[in-house]
């Protein structure tokens, strides 16, 4: 039982870093690239992959955003989000 229990207690922790740091840091980071790709970097001349990679980054924090808020929303309408074919389906619980 405590075994299964630490398990646990590392899952939500491991969830709660990669939610609760990586997001933030993906939007800095993504910050960070739309500055250089706009020319505030070292040389000062404009680079598109900055601001592609700042889009990139953008777009995958949106992502979780949206998924997080499906997830919430699906549970009080009596769905679940399901990941069985990799792409998050509703299932009826």
């Amino acid at each position: 039982m405590l075994s299964l229990f630490a398990s646990s207690i590392v899952q939500v922790l491991g969830l709660g870093l990669v939610i609760g740091a990586g997001l933030p840091a993906l939007f800095a980071i993504g910050m960070r690239a739309l500055a250089y790709g706009h020319g505030e970097g070292p040389d000062g001349a404009h680079h598109p992959a900055g601001t592609a990679l700042s889009m990139l980054c953008f777009g995958l924090v949106l992502c979780a955003i949206a998924l997080g808020i499906l997830i919430i929303v699906s549970s009080g309408f009596g769905y679940a989000v399901s990941f069985e074919h990799i792409v998050p389906t509703l299932v009826e619980k």
